[in-house]
């Protein structure tokens, strides 16, 4: 079982910048692949950024690529999502999970998530 607690959140500016934390209690963390998902108002659940076990391998959704960075520590078993450059249409509520696939966007390849974290992005 792992429990994921995500926080960072908050309310920035178009332009601005925001860093989330997703902190792990499972002692395992550095086995579990990670990733981050966020949920606009209306809108379904979709894929924002994964980081295999090792941080070696990441990937992103287009719509973030170049403006998010995600990252991890797995000796503080907490993964980073480093938003850069945030426009009003990042607004959403942001998710961790955790999973054991490679290169995972699909929601159904992760086993446990977090309460996810409230980011709003004025203009």
């Amino acid at each position: 079982q792992v429990q994921l607690v995500e926080s960072g959140g908050g309310l920035v500016q178009a332009g601005g910048s925001l860093r989330l934390s997703c902190a792990a209690s499972a002692r395992t963390f550095s086995s579990y692949a990670m990733g981050w998902f966020r949920q606009a108002p209306g809108k379904e659940r979709e894929f924002v950024a994964y980081i295999n076990w090792s941080g070696y391998t990441t990937y992103y959704a287009d719509s973030v690529k170049g403006r998010f960075t995600i990252s991890r520590d797995n000796a503080k078993r907490t993964v980073y999502l480093q938003m850069n450059s945030l426009k009003p249409e990042d607004t959403a509520v942001y998710y961790c999970a955790a999973g054991s696939s490679t290169i995972a966007t699909m929601q159904t390849s992760y086993a446990y998530w977090g309460q996810g974290t409230q980011v709003t992005v004025s203009s």
